[in-house]
């Protein structure tokens, strides 16, 4: 198995990466296991300092590191830019907070002293997607990394040169070799990892597919997973909301990435006595959306990242308008060179068909129109999928209430979803398990440990 960089925009081979002989493999995971005790005993304080260090280089670098995203996964400039912001912010959250959140935690028993502490497993694999290239990636490390934990990196082989340039810049920052590595691997090798006794635990973003067999292999040799699968988050738009801030914000929630994103706004809930009204809105916004090459700073919907997946959204929506499905807007591919496919807008979709039952990658908005708001509730949480959802009215009350019921990891009320660094992330459902990001992310991967003193 290669690596192979494909400019997603012409379809032409950049780069072609070897994978590792299982010797290489094996230097590799013996330089962790070496690194790993020194980077354990590493006070916590220096751990932090050199991922300000990462941050301070991400952003001096940002356009070149943005440059390869867009270059690797057609991702446009100015979000790519803002991926690497973002990654930079993450190093310097963990930085400032990781030490208090690692505190040990008082508690009152019998003993004279008895107290939580929080200590590093010892080294975690992490097995990344393309979508977000660099975000994906620092989301999983940065907090790994400060709780005193090596990371190995299984990164998608599409995006190689991305993944050279995370190395790099941990290197360069001063992070010990073989605290963070990528592992240019096959997944027959990927196995091997996960079941080496060097490995204590594993952390997956990818598909329900994946998840089931990451989570399977793992659970062999008993070790600690976190999953963030797929979703199909609902965007419920109930009959007394703001309309206008509800569509502006449904196409940034829909079609940012070219809706390659597994916390997009995929179903569109609708209230049937504002639905048409709402479409029409939505409709003006996505035909209006800017296409083309990602580099250049205007475009807003770039290509797909590779022909396999425009393919399998496309014969999604075909299949669906078989069915029944109605075109709005959009619904094919774009002729020419590259991957692009036209953003669109599916309604009238129903359970069973592809567009409902599917995560569908891609740049199409999936709507479904329900005639109250228990019904809207019903639809929302009638899916194996429990990521992110979020819900658009007026009333602040009522969306908290509407919010706090939905099957969801993550609930937003007159906002879109998005992770961010101060708050958990993860999943329900066939969304997978665990928590990245905040306090909780951060002690996910050590020995949650009662100290007890007679």
């Amino acid at each position: 198995m290669d690596f192979t960089s494909i400019n997603p925009t012409t379809g032409e081979m950049i780069k072609r990466y070897a994978s590792w002989t299982d010797s290489e493999l094996e230097q590799a995971l013996r330089l962790t296991a070496d690194a790993s005790p020194a980077w354990q005993s590493t006070r916590i304080a220096d751990r932090c300092e050199r991922l300000e260090k990462v941050a301070a280089a991400l952003r001096n670098r940002s356009d070149s590191y943005a440059a390869q995203i867009t270059l690797e996964m057609g991702k446009p400039i100015r979000e790519a830019r803002a991926e690497i912001e973002k990654c930079a912010w993450v190093c310097e959250f963990f930085a400032k907070n990781a030490e208090s959140f690692l505190q040990d935690e008082p508690v009152e028993t019998d003993a004279s002293r008895s107290y939580v502490a929080f200590q590093p497993l010892g080294t975690v694999m992490g097995i990344m997607p393309w979508n977000f290239p660099f975000w994906q990636v620092f989301r999983f490390a940065v907090p790994v990394l400060a709780a005193g934990n090596c990371a190995l990196l299984k990164h998608a082989s599409n995006v190689p040169q991305c993944a050279e340039a995370i190395e790099e810049v941990f290197l360069e920052s001063g992070v010990p070799p073989g605290v963070f590595q990528w592992l240019r691997i096959s997944h027959a090798q990927s196995e091997k990892v996960i079941e080496d006794k060097r490995v204590h635990a594993i952390s997956l973003t990818g598909s329900e597919l994946a998840g089931r067999r990451i989570a399977a292999l793992a659970g062999k040799s008993l070790k600690k997973t976190v999953l963030e699968l797929g979703g199909s988050d609902p965007f419920v738009v109930l009959a007394d909301a703001d309309l206008e801030l509800a569509a502006t914000t449904a196409v940034t929630a829909r079609f940012q990435n070219c809706g390659q994103s597994c916390i997009a706004a995929k179903r569109f809930i609708l209230a049937e006595s504002i639905a048409d009204e709402f479409l029409a809105l939505l409709k003006s916004k996505v035909d209006a959306l800017a296409i083309g090459d990602p580099a250049r700073e205007e475009t807003q919907i770039g290509p797909m990242a590779r022909s396999d997946l425009r393919d399998g959204v496309h014969r999604a929506v075909i299949e669906s308008v078989r069915q029944g499905a109605v075109i709005l807007s959009g619904s094919e591919p774009i002729e020419g060179p590259g991957y692009f496919y036209r953003p669109s807008i599916l309604d009238r979709v129903q359970p069973g068909m592809p567009a409902y039952e599917e995560e569908l990658f891609g740049p199409v908005a999936v709507v479904l129109r329900a005639s109250d708001e228990k019904e809207a509730l019903e639809i929302a949480n009638r899916h194996r999928y429990g990521l992110g959802a979020s819900v658009w009215t007026r009333d602040r009350a009522r969306g908290e209430d509407f919010a706090r019921r939905l099957q969801c990891g993550a609930a937003f009320v007159n906002g879109m979803v998005k992770s961010d660094p101060r708050m958990p992330f993860g999943g329900v459902k066939d969304s997978g398990y665990g928590r990245e990001l905040s306090i909780y992310g951060l002690r996910e991967f050590t020995n949650i440990k009662s100290v007890w003193i007679g």
